[in-house]
């Protein structure tokens, strides 16, 4: 989501009309753009798209598990974008240099990436043909289509699970995985007041110290992992909706229709009290195989 800019005033204030607006706005990709002015998410320290791309610029075979709209990817290749800040504002010809300067000497000789939901994975290939990446259609839960040992780095950021196993299997001895990762309990304050309250073992699920368990299991070394809390706010109930439209697997079937009596209920609440306040959690994951 963007990152804590000013409200812009020229978006709808009725109830109706902020709902219409939520549930018509297209979903497919992760550009956030759309929450500039609505919604804030913090972001990690860490900048992990800048950090993707000073690794792109070491290895030679790489491939971007869960690319979403291919958006992270194609940031890291070209180092045009503004590195991921908190919501202190920031020169924006610094970022523009810092970005150029982690963009990659050259690029790696091979780069693909994985998707799949099918908007997404046209979106992903009309964002990455261009720089020579070749984006495969891949459901989530299926092997990886790739021959054992075929890349020397493995990225991916917010999958909805990793599979270590497959990602061993395809790091080359000596290939890293590098990625971002969802956290435990992220966004929960909002997943709660729509289902109300879950128990202990979907709160703790994605933990940072299973994952790490779960990545060495499967056979690789775990170099680094950092982990960090981050404050959220929802300005208007049309960016609850489009939030929880974008990001399904939040409130599983999720409709405005269903939900219109909570919906109501929060929006009452933001107009009242202000923004309503959730956190995400992030993981910064760095490991190793062998070899």
């Amino acid at each position: 989501m963007a990152e804590h800019p000013e409200p812009r005033p020229s978006h709808p204030t009725a109830f109706e009309d902020l709902l219409a607006e939520g549930a018509s706005v297209p979903t497919d990709g992760w550009d956030f753009s759309w929450f500039e002015g609505r919604a804030t998410e913090a972001r990690p320290s860490w900048g992990y798209a800048v950090s993707m791309a000073e690794r792109l610029g070491r290895a030679s075979a790489v491939l971007d598990v869960q690319t979403g709209g291919g958006e992270v990817l194609d940031f890291a290749l070209s180092g045009a974008a503004a590195k991921p800040t908190t919501a202190k504002a920031t020169d924006k010809a610094a970022e523009a240099a810092e970005a150029a300067d982690a963009a990659p000497a050259k690029p790696p000789l091979l780069t693909v990436a994985t998707e799949g939901w099918p908007p997404n994975v046209a979106k992903a290939t009309a964002l990455l043909r261009p720089r020579g990446v070749a984006v495969v259609a891949a459901a989530e839960d299926d092997p990886l289509p790739f021959a054992d040992g075929a890349f020397d780095l493995v990225v991916s950021r917010h999958p909805v699970r990793p599979h270590w196993d497959e990602i061993t299997r395809v790091l080359r001895p000596g290939g890293t995985y590098f990625a971002q990762h969802v956290g435990p309990g992220s966004g929960f304050e909002l997943v709660e007041y729509f289902l109300g309250p879950q128990p202990d073992d979907v709160h703790s699920a994605r933990h940072p110290d299973r994952e790490r368990a779960d990545a060495e299991a499967a056979g690789l070394e775990v170099a680094g992992l950092r982990a960090e809390r981050l404050r959220m706010e929802f300005h208007d109930i049309g960016a609850v909706v489009h939030f929880l439209r974008k990001v399904v697997w939040m409130v599983p079937g999720f409709t405005v229709e269903a939900y219109e009596p909570q919906l109501r209920e929060l929006h009452e609440r933001i107009r009242a009290e202000g923004p309503f306040v959730a956190h995400s959690t992030r993981h910064l994951l760095d490991a190793r195989k062998p070899g």
